[in-house]
């Protein structure tokens, strides 16, 4: 993967097979691609690295799958050579930070995992992110790379996000950065973080959107079998897993029943009644086997099943309100606004029928 231009046909870029691939003078070729290069420190993330450079390894400038490639991807490492990820497979580093001059990349992110969380970073790695941070277009985390960039500073005074069940801890040691522990990804001037591991695609499927249009994204998204319907500001927490997780088979039922009614009233006293327990043992129970409250499960739900008929149907906003179980459209607005961060009106323009014909 590493140090290979991104070609869906598989050859190799001629600056990539050069002794150094950093500093060697690329190719007329290889000048039209931007260079995005992933950090991995040993301990990493498999699929954090793997799966954005999956998607800007496999992007074209006209999304189509014989178009030229738009991006040459790197790994660099701590050293060059092979790099361990948690799992115990390994990647091989085409670059080591001693060596690769950050100003020669469009993009570089950090990956995450049990080395970038738990292990204090390389002072040298440090350094260079605040050099890149100072003279690359993107600079970014993947999941727990968020912590790599914290401990460089790079995100002071800055909004980030992380996988959630680490958003609590980046925030504690690192108070000068607003967290938003329930975000997939947020951009702030130049600067990308993402939540957990297949989050970081939705951000790399972002950057190419930024790079080459939506369109072209969307082609990919295709391809890989994605779906592109996941804006930065939509929440970590999903309905339909929380029902797959679900570690009390009446909740399980439950939620089932749920998803089946949402045009009824769904209080938490129905529901409580429906699960033969106290409302007050219910949200207690619920929400710790659940990870959020009734209330919230059931807004997410509703959320979840109205983006689906804005997607794929030409239902009225104010249909799709009233058989999801909001009632009307004002009150849907302000779940999709907190729940996702966009109105439904504007969530249809986007991602409605015309443009799912593209992704489907």
């Amino acid at each position: 993967m590493s140090g290979i231009a991104a070609n869906p046909h598989g050859s190799q870029d001629a600056h990539a097979m050069t002794n150094d691939p950093v500093s060697a003078r690329p190719s007329l070729r290889s000048e039209y691609l931007r260079r995005v290069a992933i950090v991995a420190v040993p301990d990493f993330e498999l699929l954090d690295v793997a799966g954005p450079l999956s998607l800007f390894g496999s992007a074209t400038h006209d999304g189509t799958v014989d178009g030229t490639p738009a991006y040459q991807c790197h790994v660099i490492g701590l050293s060059a050579g092979l790099v361990t990820a948690s799992i115990g497979a390994a990647l091989n580093a085409d670059a080591a930070i001693g060596v690769a001059e950050p100003e020669s990349y469009d993009t570089i992110l950090v990956a995450g995992g049990v080395g970038a969380r738990d292990v204090r970073p390389d002072p040298s790695l440090l350094a260079w992110l605040r050099r890149a941070a100072g003279s690359v277009r993107r600079v970014g985390s993947v999941c727990t790379g968020a912590f790599v960039l914290a401990e460089a500073g790079v995100l002071d005074g800055r909004r980030a996000t992380t996988h959630w069940r680490h958003a609590d801890h980046l925030a504690a040691r690192y108070p000068e950065i607003r967290v938003e522990p329930d975000r997939i990804y947020v951009h702030d001037s130049g600067i990308w973080t993402s939540a957990g591991v297949t989050s970081g695609m939705d951000m790399a499927l972002a950057m190419i959107a930024d790079d080459l249009g939506r369109r072209a994204a969307l082609e990919l998204a295709k391809s890989k079998v994605m779906y592109m319907h996941r804006p930065g500001g939509q929440s970590q927490f999903s309905a339909e897993l929380a029902l797959q997780t679900a570690d009390e088979p009446r909740l399980a039922k439950l939620q089932g029943w749920v998803f089946d009614n949402l045009s009824s009233s769904l209080t938490v006293e129905e529901l409580a009644e429906r699960a033969a327990m106290s409302p007050r043992n219910f949200n207690r129970v619920f929400t710790r086997s659940i990870g959020v409250s009734p209330a919230r499960f059931v807004e997410r739900a509703r959320v979840d099943a109205a983006r689906r008929r804005l997607e794929g149907s030409g239902s009225s906003i104010e249909t799709v309100a009233h058989d999801t179980g909001f009632g009307n459209a004002e009150r849907m607005r302000r779940s999709f606004l907190r729940q996702i961060g966009i109105a439904p009106s504007d969530y249809r323009q986007r991602f409605g029928p015309r443009t799912t014909e593209i992704a489907s």
